[in-house]
């Protein structure tokens, strides 16, 4: 695994996840503008108690606190699937 998938993993822990997939996309988008700074296209599935109850851009809101800078460092792009254990 790449240093900046473990860093991003990482980071994700503070929502102590119960399952989660993070998948580097970037060779999908080599040649696109953000890929040209060296940052990445990523999709993550994550799924921890702490969304439940939350809104979909609240349960986003906190994968991105959970990142902090690595949005501007090594983050271009990211989908999220960010759901609470009880979802379907």
């Amino acid at each position: 695994m790449s240093e900046r998938l473990e860093r991003i993993r990482t980071a994700l822990q503070a929502l102590q996840p119960q399952q989660l997939e993070l998948i580097d996309e970037s060779h999908k988008h080599a040649g696109h503008e953000g890929a040209r700074d060296g940052r990445g296209h990523f999709r993550v599935r994550i799924v921890a108690a702490q969304f439940a109850g939350l809104a979909p851009l609240a349960r986003h809101r906190r994968v991105y606190a959970a990142l902090g800078d690595l949005m501007q460092t090594d983050i271009h792009a990211l989908a999220i699937d960010a759901r609470a254990p009880q979802d379907p």
